[in-house]
């Protein structure tokens, strides 16, 4: 086993001090090579104590490079922003954002905007001449009033599905302990509830995926009293049940062997050290109608949760293949999570990240529209994920057709995530995405659960600021034809008018849209 650069360090600068000590014995004129070693090891051991920064702490003395190199760089290269549905890595810009909110310090930017603002589909809220104090007490959205015994009054926005496994356990304990602080919801990912998801007390969201991971027989199918035993847990708050996901919708997830150690593998009920990889579909249900059974099942035996299924839209035909069963058997969801296809991941083959679901504008709206027209969409909470990280974002999305937001990325920069894209190879050198006992020591979980709290706070304030300069005083408030987008040099319109929305019942009618008529037709309750 490879040593970690922290035991070379330190084995060095003992081998070091004794071998100068040593020679110091005999000629005292090598006493002077302190003069030059002795700050050199006493920065290290100052970097070994330190807990702000994970790649310093991991990586003694030679981890002030990467400071070094930031502080030289060019500054304008802060501010690149990019496109939502671009493809390349986050931009600098977002990510700054992240680090400075979650740090508590300021995320203000002298010079104004260096964005130019007649670019194309460059977007802005429209501000309004009496504009509303944002309230005190950040609102909160009811989800599952009418159906469950334990409804869940949800924060604006939560945490968004990382597994344990895929992430580490002090990036699982550093992002419950934040949500229990900031009182918002952290999903558990698909990889089962863990000791560290429920250790912290932070309202969880447990997610269903495929592999029944937490929940499953020993041949992978879906075990309903181990369910029941592990959903009744008090910081169980919703049931997510995992259709797909944008970062690699219609694929199965995977979890590379070395990741998978005695503990994961007990979490979840698989080998030690195997590959893990989930099936593409779900073996408790098969068509929409069973979904649906399914949705009812997790709620009874959850002792009457909030349950909803995540997905990201592919086929539309399908989707409106569950508004049929629901309207047939007068039967919904409490929620659903829309993720866009913009969605990241640990490990996803390059072709499914990149060229296959919907991204999260064409899917929000898409579902938002056919819960509408079956008049369903009063019923149903919309969440949504996908590159979400300030203020504007949310208040885009929540214009757009959401209810609220789901997080990741953002997330993850918030406990020190620096982008090194090493999450699939068990070396993040920061301790986010690694299941390496060396690598994780250097993510501390109180400071970094402290960042997560307090992104979440700035992140929502900004939102309710933003809010309160359009003249609201709450996000359901919000409505498409408040968020503008440059079309052209000459031309901005709002959402309302680029954007079709659909009218209530809609799709219940005769005279059916004819951008939804063939789909419609071919949409069945019985069959995906």
């Amino acid at each position: 086993m490879s040593m970690s650069p922290r035991k070379i360090f330190l084995i060095s600068s003992l081998i070091v001090t004794l071998v100068v000590g040593g020679l110091a014995y005999f000629w005292l004129a090598a006493l002077w090579a302190f003069v030059l070693i002795g700050p050199i090891i006493l920065l290290g051991l100052a970097d070994l104590q330190q807990r702000s920064r994970a790649v310093i702490r991991n990586f003694p003395v030679i981890g002030h490079l990467r400071y070094w190199m930031e502080a030289i760089r060019p500054e304008i290269q802060q501010y690149f922003v990019e496109s939502d549905t671009s493809g390349k890595p986050f931009s600098r810009e977002y990510r700054s954002v992240a680090y400075q909110r979650s740090k508590n310090t300021t995320d203000t930017r002298p010079f104004g905007t260096i964005r130019d603002l007649y670019e194309v589909n460059t977007e802005w809220i429209a501000h309004s001449l009496q504009p509303k104090h944002p309230p005190e007490t950040p609102p909160r959205i009811l989800i599952g009033e009418a159906r469950c015994e334990q409804p869940y009054f949800a924060s604006l926005l939560n945490i968004s599905a990382m597994s344990f496994g895929s992430l580490s356990k002090n990036a699982i304990l550093a992002m419950n302990t934040g949500a229990r602080i900031g009182n918002f919801a952290h999903n558990t990912g698909e990889g089962g509830l863990s000791t560290y998801h429920l250790e912290p007390g932070g309202g969880l969201i447990w997610q269903i995926g495929t592999g029944y991971f937490g929940c499953r027989t020993p041949d992978g199918n879906f075990d309903p009293e181990l369910f029941a035993s592990k959903a009744s847990h008090k910081s169980v708050k919703m049931i997510e049940i995992k259709l797909s996901q944008g970062a690699k919708p219609g694929h199965g997830g995977i979890l590379p062997g070395p990741k998978v150690t005695p503990q994961i593998a007990e979490i979840r009920g698989v080998p030690e050290g195997k590959d893990v990889i989930s099936p593409p579909a779900h073996s408790a249900f098969s068509t929409p109608k069973g979904l649906l059974d399914f949705v009812v099942q997790l709620r009874e035996l959850s002792g009457g949760k909030p349950v909803g299924f995540k997905l990201c839209v592919g086929q539309k035909s399908e989707f409106l293949s569950i508004c049929k069963a629901m309207v047939a058997q007068q039967s919904v969801p409490d929620f659903i999570t829309v993720d866009g296809a913009e969605g990241g991941t640990g490990a996803a083959p390059m072709e499914f990240s990149n060229a296959i679901g919907m991204p999260l504008t064409d899917g929000l709206l898409f579902v938002h529209n056919a819960l509408v027209g079956c008049n369903l969409r009063q019923q149903v909470r919309i969440i949504c994920s996908g590159k979400i990280v300030t203020g504007f974002h949310m208040v885009q999305r929540i214009a757009m057709g959401a209810d609220l937001c789901n997080s990741a990325r953002s997330m993850m920069f918030a406990i020190g995530c620096i982008q090194a894209l090493k999450c699939n190879t068990n070396t993040c050198p920061v301790g986010v995405a690694t299941q390496d006992p060396d690598l994780i020591r250097g993510l501390d979980v109180q400071t970094k659960s402290q960042r997560v709290y307090h992104f979440h706070k700035n992140t929502v304030k900004s939102a309710l600021e933003i809010l309160g300069a359009a003249g609201f005083e709450h996000p359901q408030e919000l409505r498409p034809e408040h968020i503008q987008r440059r079309i052209n040099a000459t031309t901005v319109q709002d959402y309302r008018k680029i954007y079709d929305y659909m009218d209530p019942g809609t799709l219940l009618g005769e005279s059916l849209p004819a951008t939804y008529r063939d789909i419609w037709q071919h949409a069945s309750s019985e069959r995906f």
